[in-house]
């Protein structure tokens, strides 16, 4: 298995590289990294070298940057050398190890292209997920018919889902795939990791 984090792209709302914000002194890319290198052969980010010259980190450029997410997910698969990858989010601060060797488990074990994670509000959760390396086609078919969306993007894969309560029990909370967006939601969750630090990290 080889896991891929994305680079957080243009992050305007946030005002700088979400990748490179730091909780407790680390940034996110590289905590991610460190929970992913237990399970995988190779992590990888993906995103604009330059930017990430500083991490301890294999950074790929995006092949076609400017597509957003569904474009990292295609660039992860055309890179990977492995069946099943791990592809994550730059800015899921909540993710823990445990959850992670679950999902790798799953993806081992499945028969689909990709194994995605149900959100609580019915929606699936396509940037903490495991794809085959052969859904690369698909998505890219979607991405030359000018789909962005990646949701719509994945609508051609066979998926298997990781039910709310079944992941629920490594996040009793519900903030496994809490993301940030804003400076707003980066205070909101720099509080919690502070005040509840040795249980979150």
């Amino acid at each position: 298995m080889e896991a891929f984090i994305l680079g957080g792209g243009a992050s305007s709302r946030m005002g700088r590289e979400k990748a490179l914000v730091e909780l407790a002194g680390e940034p996110l890319a590289l905590r991610l990294a460190r929970l992913a290198e237990p399970l995988a052969e190779q992590v990888t980010l993906i995103g604009p070298p330059a930017s990430f010259v500083e991490l301890p980190v294999r950074v790929l450029a995006d092949d076609q940057p400017g597509l957003g997410p569904l474009g990292g997910i295609a660039t992860a698969l055309r890179a990977s050398r492995a069946e099943w990858n791990l592809v994550l989010g730059c800015d899921l601060p909540f993710l823990t190890a445990e959850w992670l060797q679950h999902l790798a488990r799953r993806g081992a074990e499945c028969a689909a292209d990709a194994v995605l994670p149900e959100g609580e509000r019915g929606h699936f959760e396509p940037l903490c997920a495991m794809y085959r390396r052969g859904a690369r086609a698909a998505i890219a078919a979607a991405l030359e018919r000018g789909v962005r969306k990646v949701t719509e993007g994945l609508a051609g894969l066979s998926v298997e889902a990781v039910a709310v309560e079944e992941w629920k029990k490594f996040d009793p909370d519900g903030r496994l795939f809490q993301n940030m967006n804003t400076p707003e939601d980066y205070e909101e969750t720099r509080m919690v990791v502070e005040k509840d630090y040795k249980r979150v990290w």
